[in-house]
């Protein structure tokens, strides 16, 4: 018999054997949330005597709902074979394959997965002749699942938006997107829960049935359900009540997938006679890094309220490094993972890294890779896997060699050229018997068999890497870059392939930081070689390993803070800490401030991730949208408890006011930790709310010597060509330089980042 009193906290307990009626459970991060709703289940089966076949608990993942089933299995024997622990989806599913026939499916629908969703909608597209490289695929679906999130049928869609202009073509789209479908007898994931309700709507017999089957409902993750979701659990719980959801609206981070914040918001709106538990002690982190928490989301308007405590040690102060580039940052982190493991207190696999955006990962696969430390990308592929660094990669090496024939099939038709892969092979064919390269033998391709306008484009595409590789040696490797995606057409091939405009920045984004990379390569070497620079990074030859041992289970995580939610490390470092990247400039120009608020979640989530350490960096320039940009500091550090930053400021200035470019001012002394374990924070530490985020002037900082150069001298950039220095004028943090370029004009740049050349 499990001992609930004594094997739980107090408020554990509460939550335990509080089972009739609407329950919210609020779980704070790292409070035992999974352990709450295993011994509840199992409360309700051996105290309060409720029927297995009575209980449901729904989860969002499959893994989610096996674990729980698992560890109430432990506990409870044969009983909890008979306990409904399910997703969403599969639980819609089951009841849909019950009773499909009533809205007009046959008993063996078929489920339109994303293959079948893309060719569904692409074949509507054409039928209704849209133009995708106006209203892209994607774009579409994701209207579709938006509408069907908010339970909105293609009729009700068009009613809700008929009088924007700009939303016929979604209309017309959704209309005959489900009519396909239903013509298929086939549904989608979205229509599983859609058509339950409605099922339920039209059929109350239906519905009760199942009311009286699930008296018992627990929704795990309640903060991420949409209002499909939500009103799915209010027809199922609306006899019996016995609803209990556990949740943390602080930990909302999913609104782009179209979870809705206001179902856990508005619980007790909804149920007035609900009783709402609050899950606090933490079992996870240190009290610093709780106490950082607790004053970050304190900012926010929009949430329950409620303080992380712990009964563990204060630990280390969360350190705050401020680092002058992007590759800096990078370069710090690797070495201060190096560092702690050498000294035997950590292994590699106690580390993770936490970034906002893919693309950020770049920089610590370089410094990774040049230490040798393994390494793994978390749901996402490394920066020279992935496919524009591969495409354009080709392009360069193709122009510059044209002897690797992989990388000339590769590119020969993207984009499309109207070169199919039979033609290609008997090309490769060709090639073989005469001992040739894939390119050669495109200038040839008639004597391969190949004819017609197929022939004329294997001709021209060989003309154009001819004309490439003569200007190789004219221009910088990044100026040669931009040359290749504008003559090849690459850049309007990303237009019209990605699905959705974010899709299209971030790929134009990873362009960028290869250039970025170019140009830095260019800056410290005397000759600059394309396949040298290529070899460096593993992308030609085999002179660095990239690769990662298998055999080595060891390796430090990468991954964005989404990825990270319900993940915990002993260390946590958090990269990228500016305005502009987290939070990010949509969510600083949004007119909405639920969305810097969606900002200040995640990163609640990122510090909570963090067990013993945590670590957070900036860099002072970033290389954002191709340009070079002095980063301000994140408003969430500022945000942070003062006295528990650790930001190597002498005790010397102690007794001075800490001073930021937006003219306010911290008294050191007057911060001081938090060891109670209520977590509270004194009433002074939450001042200068609304802070927008100028750069703190702690931490390094970049110097810059005055330049060898004067006015009137001549330089020369590796980017833009020689010029003539038309002012030089000494900043706070760098000297700013006008320059006369020959080639490309008058430029305003930074001395410290050119690096100019007197000539």
């Amino acid at each position: 018999m499990t001992d609930f009193e004594h094997e739980l906290n107090d408020r554990q307990y509460e939550a335990v054997r509080t089972v009739e009626g609407p329950v919210l459970i609020l779980a704070g991060a790292g409070s035992g949330k999974t352990r709450v709703l295993t011994y509840r289940t199992a409360y309700l089966l051996d105290e309060a005597g409720v029927k297995p076949w009575n209980i449901i608990a729904l989860t969002f993942t499959n893994k989610a709902a096996r674990e729980m089933k698992e560890r109430i299995g432990r506990m409870t024997g044969e009983k909890a074979k008979d306990i409904w622990v399910s997703t969403f989806h599969s639980t819609c599913l089951k009841i849909m394959f019950s009773h499909a026939e009533k809205l007009g499916y046959k008993p063996s629908f078929e489920i339109a997965d994303a293959a079948d969703q893309k060719s569904v909608i692409k074949d509507v597209c054409k039928n209704l002749n849209v133009d995708t490289k106006m209203y892209k695929e994607k774009s579409l679906l994701n209207a579709i699942s938006a509408a069907k999130d908010e339970l909105l049928t293609p009729q009700m869609y068009e009613a809700r938006h008929y009088e924007e202009f700009y939303r016929k073509v979604q209309i017309e789209v959704y209309k005959a997107y489900q009519e396909q479908l239903k013509k298929n007898n086939a549904m989608d994931f979205d229509d599983l829960i859609m058509n339950t309700v409605e099922l339920f709507r039209k059929y109350p017999e239906v519905l009760e049935s199942y009311q009286e089957r699930f008296r018992y409902i627990m929704v795990d993750e309640y903060q991420d359900t949409n209002s499909a979701q939500f009103e799915l659990i209010r027809m199922l719980a609306s006899k019996y009540r016995n609803l209990c959801v556990v949740g943390d609206d602080d930990q909302s981070i999913y609104k782009f997938r179209g979870a809705n914040i206001r179902n856990i918001l508005d619980f007790e709106k909804i149920y007035k006679d609900a009783a709402v538990i609050r899950l606090e002690e933490n079992y996870r982190s240190t009290a610093n890094i709780l106490n950082t928490a607790n004053q970050v989301i304190s900012h926010n308007k929009g949430r329950k309220g409620k303080n992380l405590w712990t009964k563990t040690e204060d630990g280390a102060k969360i350190k705050y490094k401020q680092l002058d580039s992007a590759a800096g940052e990078a370069a710090f982190i690797a070495d201060e993972i190096e560092k702690k493991v050498s000294d035997g207190k950590y292994s590699l696999n106690d580390f993770a890294i936490l970034i906002r955006t893919n693309v950020q990962s770049k920089e610590f696969e370089d410094a990774f890779r040049v230490r040798r430390i393994n390494y793994e990308l978390v749901k996402g592929l490394r920066f020279w896997d992935k496919k524009v660094i591969k495409d354009v990669t080709s392009y360069l090496l193709t122009a510059v060699s044209g002897a690797n024939d992989m990388r000339t099939s590769r590119i020969i038709n993207v984009p499309k050229r109207g070169i199919g892969n039979a033609s290609i092979d008997k090309l490769a064919a060709y090639a073989a018997g005469k001992g040739i390269s894939l390119l050669e033998a495109c200038r040839e391709s008639s004597f391969a068999g190949i004819g017609g306008k197929t022939a004329q484009s294997m001709k021209d595409f060989s003309d154009l890497m001819d004309s490439l590789k003569e200007k190789a040696g004219s221009m910088s490797l990044s100026e040669f870059t931009d040359h290749c995606i504008r003559q090849t057409g690459y850049l309007a091939y990303l237009d019209e392939t990605s699905e959705t405009p974010e899709d299209y920045l971030e790929t134009v984004e990873y362009i960028d930081k290869l250039k970025e990379a170019l140009d830095e390569y260019e800056d410290g070497v005397d000759e600059p070689d394309l396949i040298d620079f290529m070899r460096q990074n593993g992308v030609e030859g085999n002179n660095v390993d990239t690769s990662l041992d298998e055999n080595d289970k060891e390796r430090v995580r990468v991954m964005t803070m989404h990825n990270a939610k319900g993940l915990e490390f002993p260390v946590v470092f958090v990269a990228g800490m500016e305005e502009g990247l987290f939070p990010g400039y949509m969510a600083i120009n949004a007119d909405d401030e639920s969305e810097i608020e969606e900002e200040r979640r995640l990163c609640y989530v990122a510090v909570t991730r963090a067990m013993k350490e945590l670590v957070l960096t900036s860099a002072a320039m970033r290389v954002m949208n191709g340009e070079r940009r002095f980063q301000a500091t994140s408003r969430f550090i500022k945000e942070m408890p003062f006295g528990l930053l650790d930001m190597n400021i002498p005790e010397s200035r102690f007794d001075r006011p800490v001073k930021f470019s937006d003219g306010s001012e911290i008294m050191p002394a007057a911060r001081s930790s938090v060891k109670s374990p209520s977590g509270l924070l004194r009433e002074s530490e939450k001042k200068n709310k609304g802070w927008m985020g100028e750069k703190i002037k702690l931490g390094s900082s970049i110097k810059v010597e005055e330049p060898e150069y004067k006015k009137g001298d001549r330089v020369r950039s590796f980017k833009w060509g020689e010029g003539t220095v038309l002012d030089i004028v000494k900043g706070e943090r760098d000297y700013e330089v006008t320059v006369d370029f020959d080639s490309t004009g008058t430029r305003k740049i930074y001395a410290g980042f050119a690096k100019l050349k007197k000539l």
